[in-house]
């Protein structure tokens, strides 16, 4: 609860390569968004991989809540693959990590953005389109992160 930023780590279940296409990632992130707009959560990145995603999100007020937005996102979405991909689920659990200072931010954004680079599904971060931001232009960032 409350104005932390948290960095998240989903993964698919048995590392399957769901977010291949448009109409998945298009689906997931309007889940997302809508989810993060009902627990006044800020998106700070959303980024896509093919069989994981990466969610830094911030607290907006005292009351926001960080686990139960994500939480509801999962469920969501899974009730969505249920229907629409019934061979693709999330895994049960997923990682998180409470960021303490600007530099922990800096370097979160940098790994999240660079992951698509280590997998050479790109030669740059920019050129990665499963990604974005629900308060930011991503495209802009990379004055604040170099």
């Amino acid at each position: 609860m409350g104005e932390k930023i948290v960095s998240f780590t989903l993964c698919v279940k048995e590392r399957k390569k769901l977010f291949v296409d448009d109409i998945v990632f298009k689906t997931f992130k309007d889940i997302l968004l809508e989810e993060a707009e009902k627990f006044n959560i800020s998106l700070l990145l959303f980024l896509f991989m093919p069989d994981h995603c990466h969610l830094l999100v911030k607290g907006n007020n005292q009351n926001s809540d960080v686990k139960n937005c994500i939480d509801r996102f999962k469920q969501k979405s899974g009730f969505w693959l249920a229907q629409n991909k019934p061979d693709f689920k999330w895994q049960k659990d997923y990682y998180d990590h409470i960021l303490r200072d600007n530099e922990d931010l800096k370097n979160h954004l940098l790994y999240i953005l660079n992951n698509p680079i280590r997998e050479r599904l790109v030669d740059s971060w920019k050129d990665y389109i499963y990604k974005g931001s629900s308060c930011f232009d991503v495209d802009k960032w990379e004055e604040f992160i170099y």
